[in-house]
């Protein structure tokens, strides 16, 4: 599973977290996925992308609460960084999206994933993915004034 999966775990996690903590996420998803190995789907991918993603989003809330923590001990002093009004931008054009739409989009952009595949990532149904999807493309539209495809 490592040899035929970690490249693409690796791809999704550094378009999300950066080169730097891209092998730690790819190194806790296996851990993960070795943990649960009585548990995985017949198609792993998908079954990854969803942990990793998860791993992810406990890398995030731990940071923040970091940086919320040295904000309270600086005395909320300027310079800074408040991380809840932070987000990570998957591109200028992505940048006015949440992070719900950008991660529907680029399941299925960058990783390629059909809506059963992102379905099964994000812990929802297809058809909840369809709509999402669907959604962000609008707001996508929207937002740039062109066509999101």
């Amino acid at each position: 599973m490592w040899r035929s999966h970690a490249g693409s775990i690796y791809a999704y996690a550094v378009r999300r977290v950066g080169r730097d903590a891209a092998e730690d996420v790819v190194a806790d998803t296996f851990v993960v996925a070795w943990r649960h190995r009585d548990r995985r789907p017949q198609r792993p991918l998908p079954w990854l992308y969803g942990v990793a993603r998860r791993v992810i989003a406990t890398r995030r809330r731990a940071e923040r609460r970091r940086a919320l923590l040295v904000h309270r001990i600086a005395g909320g002093a300027a310079g800074v960084a408040n991380p809840a009004t932070e987000s990570v931008d998957a591109g200028d054009a992505l940048a006015g999206l949440s992070r719900g739409d950008r991660e529907a989009l680029l399941l299925s952009a960058w990783e390629g994933l059909a809506a059963d595949e992102a379905a099964v990532v994000l812990g929802i149904s297809p058809s909840a993915y369809r709509k999402r999807l669907s959604r962000a493309r609008r707001r996508l539209e929207t937002l740039t004034g062109g066509d999101p495809k």
